[in-house]
């Protein structure tokens, strides 16, 4: 055993280990980071953002190619090589881990291929991928951990015919039937590129809407595309007591109304996820998890402990890469002494399937939840030229607006490209601006992104492209 010594231990390499680690390096510190696999990504690069976007791509590339028909251009059903396709989704993944490794050596960062458990609050026990143990003494210490899939009683992980979303990204096969348990963001995904495919995809949502808690407005819009390309959405239904059959998993669905059986080739469970905080040994410092095992942090990311501080999924909601990449930055100019405090006005997150959803700030639910006075302006695609021209009008641009200040308060887009399209509004949040700021921001023509100029003259009545009569002061 070996007695090792950092100013900075970081506890996970995805994207706000990492983030950490390169900026704490950058500003001097000596950073010891914490992570098994080879090179940094976390399960982002590894196991979920990069992996999925990569064959979501490839869906959508399938879908226009079916919808350029209604245009008069008609393509042979796609061939998938099977093989070529997973392959060519593990070199996007290569690249871009390998890249990270190129910067963890140019860093001179100190990465320990380890597991990690606290043997007190300035000390890591390290257990090797070989077995072998080591001890890692720290000033202070980030954990970045992440989190896991959320298992679902009955729905056993080492089962061939259930998948997470780790055992559906490795594209081993093209199910005929698949279940997928869960409507948010991941299991839509998803049962997107599986459906895109050629598998019969069936989603079950315990819940009365797809995508809890985003915009019921912008959700009914991908509703509606995605019940083209699902044979089913079952809301209000839960997905029980599996039975292996010889030829598929035989599921029970009780709706509200009715309950069947019904056999599928594969069952996606994703149904979220809960922070990865257990077997890191943190009874023995003083940091405190609340009651879904998130560990309770400060607007400096700091825990209970004054020398640990956590990150990113296993911080608390939102669960997304560029919010811990966010508070990686924090966490690192905290440990350095510099005031700095985790205020960002508005977070950006998108789900990509085929139309993109993407929203910022405020939504009308938390608004009237809180009791905060908004005005809505909307946009309809319909209106939009270059969306005419992409055979692409069913979307909708929307905007919350204070309406005493007219400032920005919150966003929501439907349609394709609206997860790039949404950081104009996260900007417009940041600075404080109004409907007016926004309106008289020349957008390039033809452009999806003068639908959010044009959104924000629908407020005052003066949008080119639709009529709204012109508010009275």
């Amino acid at each position: 055993m070996t007695d090792q010594h950092t100013q900075l231990a970081i506890i996970g390499g995805g994207p706000g280990g990492y983030a950490a680690a390169f900026l704490a390096a950058d500003m001097g510190l000596s950073v010891a980071l914490v992570e098994p696999d080879e090179n940094p990504g976390g399960a982002c690069l590894y196991r979920g953002c990069i992996p999925s976007k990569a064959l979501l791509h490839v869906a959508k590339l399938i879908f226009e190619a079916r919808e350029a028909s209604a245009w008069g251009v008609r393509f042979a059903p796609p061939e998938i090589h099977l093989d070529r396709l997973r392959s060519w989704k593990s070199e996007v993944v290569i690249q871009l881990t390998n890249g990270l490794g190129q910067l963890v050596k140019q860093r001179k960062v100190n990465h320990i291929r380890a597991k990690a458990a606290f043997k007190d609050a300035t000390t890591l026990a390290l257990t090797g991928n070989d077995g072998e143990k080591d001890t890692l003494r720290f000033e202070n210490a980030i954990v970045a951990t992440g989190s896991t899939p959320v298992r679902v009683p009955g729905f056993d992980p080492g089962s061939k015919r259930v998948w997470y979303s780790k055992q559906a990204l490795e594209l081993q096969e093209i199910p005929k039937k698949l279940l997928v348990v869960g409507g948010g963001y991941i299991g839509l995904e998803l049962g997107s590129v599986y459906a895109a495919l050629g598998s019969d995809v069936t989603v079950a949502e315990m819940l009365p809407t797809l995508l809890p808690g985003v915009d019921r407005e912008l959700v009914r819009y991908l509703k509606k595309q995605l019940s083209t390309i699902f044979s089913d959405i079952l809301l209000e239904t839960v997905a029980l007591d599996p039975k292996e059959q010889k030829n598929g998993l035989k599921v029970t669905l009780r709706g509200k109304k009715e309950e069947s059986k019904r056999l599928f080739d594969k069952v996606l469970v994703a149904v979220g996820r809960r922070p990865y905080s257990e077997a890191l040994a943190l009874e023995n410092t003083a940091v405190r998890l609340d009651d879904k095992g998130f560990i309770q942090t400060d607007e400096q990311c700091r825990t209970h402990e004054s020398t640990l501080f956590a990150i990113g999924d296993v911080a608390g909601d939102p669960m997304l890469a560029h919010k811990a990449s966010y508070e990686a930055r924090i966490a690192v100019e905290a440990i350095a002494g510099r005031n700095v405090v985790l205020e960002p006005a508005s977070v950006p997150a998108v789900v990509f399937t085929d139309p993109e959803v993407a929203w910022t700030g405020l939504t009308e639910e938390q608004a009237k939840a809180s009791g905060i006075e908004y005005s809505v302006t909307r946009f309809p695609w319909a209106a939009s030229g270059r969306a005419a021209t992409l055979g692409r009008n069913q979307g909708l641009t929307k905007l919350l607006v204070d309406p005493k200040t007219e400032r920005i308060l919150g966003a929501g887009i439907v349609g394709p490209g609206a997860g790039e399209m949404i950081s104009e509004t996260v900007l417009a949040i940041e600075m404080a601006a109004n409907v007016t700021d926004l309106s008289l921001s020349v957008h390039p023509h033809p452009t999806l992104s003068e639908t959010l100029k044009e959104a924000a003259e629908v407020f005052h009545g003066t949008a080119t492209h639709i009529y709204r009569p012109v508010r009275k002061k």
